[in-house]
């Protein structure tokens, strides 16, 4: 009985993942179908932000920052996979309404699959990322096995974020649009352009509530300092998503049968 059970589950893993493979190949196919560049618009978003960041912080207001095209390239790219995802996430149920239709469909793969298209972006800048860091003469170091330790907890608490931005959404389509000023708000109030030591003292502590922070933090300690993270405050964060996952998952499921009614 146990070997059918564990079959059973063996497949469904399989069945999931092939899925999500699909699902990602058709996400990525649609995002640069007739684009001239496609994928290069991965890096070129990025880049642009730097450039800017770079004209602003280096000429107009001078800030006294080590390797500043590592350490804002670097924040840019941590922000853009979870802005990006989440943004979209709340898109996904209004936008996929064939697939919602289908019965037995997994609905709640969506927010994985748009995450999972966000970390290929990611990976896919991180080359021109370690140029930027070879040009700034950071040197690798064995720390450096830490990152995809901070890529999962990224991931998981951009999913669990996805879930609830996606189920309601369909309820109030004003979602969307609050997110988006949200999220340009909290591009701001995140040390991505800045140093985190910039921030007067009476305000860290509410810099701390934001969970990108610690990340990007943990992000430069690895890559452009070659240090250790602070892995209290990980291991606080992780233990949060940890928590935020199955809530968000929740209240996912609790709205999905009401989706096809509500579309």
């Amino acid at each position: 009985m146990r070997t059918s059970q564990k079959l059973i589950y063996n497949r469904k893993i399989a069945h999931f993942c092939d899925l999500l493979r699909e699902l990602v190949d058709r996400d990525m196919k649609l995002l640069y179908k007739r684009s001239a560049l496609g994928i290069a618009w991965t890096l070129i978003n990025p880049l642009l932000q730097l450039a800017v960041f770079s004209f602003v912080f280096r000429s107009v207001i001078p800030v006294n920052i080590p390797q500043f095209s590592s350490f804002a390239f670097s924040g840019l790219l941590i922000w853009n996979w979870s802005q990006a995802a989440l943004f979209q996430a709340t898109g996904l149920i209004t936008g996929n309404l064939a697939l919602i239709r289908q019965p037995n469909f997994p609905t709640a793969i969506l927010p994985v699959v748009t995450t999972t298209t966000g970390l290929i972006h990611f990976l896919l800048a991180l080359p021109v990322l370690i140029i930027f860091l070879a040009v700034d003469g950071v040197q690798p170091s064995p720390v450096l096995l830490a990152l995809p330790l901070l890529m999962v907890i990224q991931f998981v608490l951009t999913v669990s974020l996805a879930y609830p931005l996606a189920a309601i959404n369909v309820t109030f389509r004003d979602t969307q649009h609050t997110l988006g000023v949200l999220l340009q708000m909290l591009f701001y109030l995140t040390p991505i352009f800045y140093d985190l030591n910039s921030v007067p003292e009476k305000f860290r502590p509410l810099y701390q509530l934001n969970p990108m922070v610690p990340l990007i933090e943990a992000y430069r300690a690895i890559l452009l300092k070659g240090m250790q993270p602070d892995w209290q405050m990980l291991l606080i964060l992780s233990f949060a998503v940890t928590a935020l996952l199955p809530i968000g998952l929740g209240i996912f499921r609790r709205q999905s049968d009401r989706f096809v009614e509500e579309l």
